[in-house]
């Protein structure tokens, strides 16, 4: 399989990661021991649909379009933005301790933290990956 199809693959995986945050985690009803503000999960979704439609931007211009590396640079510093607020948003199932600490929430997706992790950190893989691609445009 090319490097091309994974781009585009990982791409159409990444707006069901940003899309299934955004509804799991919708007026806290997350999972976890620690609640997670809303402004996180907000830069999550924004960044994340912003960099979906920057990122696809990208891939359909033609190589020798003018913009086109900078219109890479903006989708890939989006992605970033977004694989880190992945990673903080699972700052949530750290195991508490202490005498007031709380107990776990459960909800209807999972019965643990699994989900979550492998969509943040397959996030921050394709977001590994999209780096290698705009590095080796012969590639892509």
């Amino acid at each position: 399989m090319s490097l091309s199809v994974i781009t585009y693959v990982l791409t159409a995986l990444a707006a069901v990661v940003v899309v299934l945050t955004r509804l799991r985690m919708r007026q806290g009803q997350g999972a976890g021991r620690f609640h997670v503000g809303s402004r996180l999960l907000d830069v999550h979704t924004i960044c994340g649909v912003l960099a979906i439609v920057v990122w696809t931007v990208f891939l359909l211009l033609p190589d020798d379009a003018a913009a086109r590396s900078t219109v890479g640079i903006i989708g890939l510093g989006l992605f970033w933005i977004v694989a880190i607020a992945g990673l903080l948003i699972l700052v949530r199932w750290l195991p508490s301790h202490g005498r007031h600490a709380s107990e776990g929430q459960s909800d209807r997706w999972s019965d643990g933290p699994g989900l979550s992790v492998l969509a943040h950190v397959g996030m921050l893989v394709g977001v590994i990956v999209f780096t290698y691609a705009y590095l080796n445009p012969s590639a892509v």
